[in-house]
């Protein structure tokens, strides 16, 4: 008992620090500069892009495009600027760490 226990608790605390990760890496990556986690600034919240893309299963891959290589007209007339230093697998870290906001 004490084991699945233990094994829980290692769970969740990987769990959390690569959601803490993730984080940093969006704040890094610019991302932060046009979107917040909760609220419209100049490009739509974070949650409004977990809610709108949650259940479409090409989401990540349709993201992790739209991050590299920028986008427009989905959210409105303000294009998104193509982020194209921000690597493949950090951009899917992104867009994952994004899906898993509710």
């Amino acid at each position: 008992m004490k084991t699945a226990a233990l094994a829980f608790a290692l769970i969740g605390l990987l769990a959390a620090g690569q959601a803490y990760a993730n984080e940093k890496l969006v704040s890094s990556s610019g991302c932060m500069t046009c979107h917040a986690t909760d609220r419209k600034n100049i490009g739509p919240s974070f949650k409004d892009i977990a809610a709108k893309y949650r259940n479409d299963k090409g989401a990540e891959a349709m993201l992790v495009k739209k991050i590299r290589s920028g986008g427009s007209g989905v959210w409105g007339s303000v294009p998104m600027p193509p982020s194209a230093h921000v690597k493949e697998e950090d951009a899917r870290a992104i867009v994952q760490w994004i899906l898993a906001i509710k």
